[in-house]
């Protein structure tokens, strides 16, 4: 079925968000009768990064300000620590955790879009010191992205991503590899597309080409496997986790998960307990105060990249920022600007535009291939309705608004099949 704005299709996916932020409220609001158990348990779930906070409070003099309110910058952390439950399967446990994967999520101010952008844990960066576990303290370093979390935890990884980036994080989430497989389990596996078979020993993964419905395990096996999938590269790896993510989204938004209280709590709990967050978010309620403003994000507008890297020159199997790419990606982050992406855009470091796709320069909102978006405008105190606004509509800009650049990358809507 044709996904254009306003078919049944997308309607129903507005819907499905929308009605699963309020079967959330309603948890939270069940806390004042008799859902007080079942609200109790669930935000006793999650884990508050006190340390981090003291942390990032002793450098708040030279963390990066917020340029626009209502925005905001969450850094998703992947651990591999192999200590915890069910954990140690996955490799010997050293006493020490690195980010497998590190997440820079941007949600504009008025929820128009949220953008999950990929950072390298090869990149090549400026590590500051940072408080070991120990309670001594580490010298600067250059070295390899991950090494910040092995350093330092969450806190030292923050930090870094700041001072690559000068852009400033708001909240922080850490889940390990049990809490990433129970999630999956609770939403009865994700859907993917495989253009070959799998058979990869190291991942403990076997599976047939075409659609695919992975499990907890598998999909952890599938979203960390390099040398068997792709090219073997980390950055092949981000883009297969991307569309992983992607498929996730369209997931938990299915009618048969969050209209089915019997399956939403499971989800709930799986989601919950597998989380080790800022303070800000280390509740139920702060939780849904951030979840309750992306039920109007329409899947298109659920974007992935991965920020513009190559190999380090001084060693191929590490990575490096290309310029002036990323820092274009960056300034568009500080600034809240709207921002396209699409697959399979070329580098080109001599064009005055960045990384920009052809096209982009001919319709309002930057979009690959001629495609025309509307005018971004701050729905954040607006309804969907069969796909249209109920309530006052927003005014439109006085003044035409540059062409958002266009990077390489991907939306929750695209199906990797088709």
């Amino acid at each position: 079925m044709t996904d254009t704005v306003g078919t049944p299709r997308r309607r129903r996916r507005r819907r499905w968000l929308r009605y699963g932020g309020l079967a959330v409220g309603v948890l939270v609001v069940g806390a004042a009768g008799g859902g007080w158990a079942l609200y109790a348990k669930l935000n006793g779930n999650i884990r508050a990064d006190d340390a981090a906070a003291a942390e990032l409070a002793r450098y708040e003099k030279e963390r990066p300000t917020s340029l626009v309110k209502g925005a905001q910058n969450i850094l998703l952390i992947g651990s591999d620590s192999r200590s915890g439950d069910g954990n140690s399967r996955y490799g010997r446990d050293s006493g020490t955790e690195r980010s497998d994967t590190t997440i820079l999520l941007h949600l504009a101010a008025g929820r128009r879009t949220a953008t999950a952008i990929s950072l390298p844990r090869d990149l090549m960066v400026d590590v500051p010191s940072c408080l070991r576990s120990d309670g001594t303290r580490s010298e600067p370093t250059f070295a390899m992205f991950n090494y910040a979390f092995q350093m330092g935890g969450s806190a030292c990884t923050i930090r870094t991503v700041e001072k690559l980036t000068d852009v400033r994080i708001d909240h922080h989430i850490v889940v390990d590899f049990h809490g990433f497989k129970e999630m999956v389990d609770a939403v009865d596996g994700v859907q993917v597309c495989l253009k070959k078979p799998i058979d990869d020993k190291a991942a403990k993964l076997k599976l047939p080409a075409g659609r695919v419905t992975l499990d907890g395990e598998q999909a952890l096996g599938y979203v960390r496997a390099r040398k068997s999938l792709g090219n073997g590269s980390d950055t092949d790896r981000m883009d297969r986790q991307q569309r992983f993510l992607g498929a996730l989204v369209n997931k938990v938004q299915s009618n048969d998960v969050l209209l089915n209280p019997v399956k939403l709590y499971p989800v709930l709990d799986a989601a919950t307990s597998s989380l080790t967050t800022d303070p800000d978010l280390a509740s139920l309620r702060g939780l849904y105060e951030l979840v309750r403003g992306l039920r109007h994000i329409p899947t298109e507008q659920v974007q992935f990249l991965t920020v513009p890297r190559e190999s380090y020159v001084y060693n191929a199997n590490r990575d490096q920022l290309v310029e002036p790419e990323a820092e274009k990606l960056f300034e568009q982050l500080r600034r809240d600007a709207p921002l396209a992406v699409a697959q399979g855009v070329p580098r080109d470091p001599s064009a005055k535009s960045g990384n920009s796709a052809p096209g982009a320069e001919e319709n309002s909102y930057g979009g690959p291939g001629g495609d025309s978006y509307e005018q971004s405008y701050d729905y954040g105190e607006y309804a969907y309705d069969d796909g249209k606004l109920s309530g006052k509509q927003p005014d439109k800009p006085s003044m035409p608004v540059s062409p958002a650049p266009t990077f390489s990358g991907n939306t929750a809507a695209e199906d990797g099949c088709e």
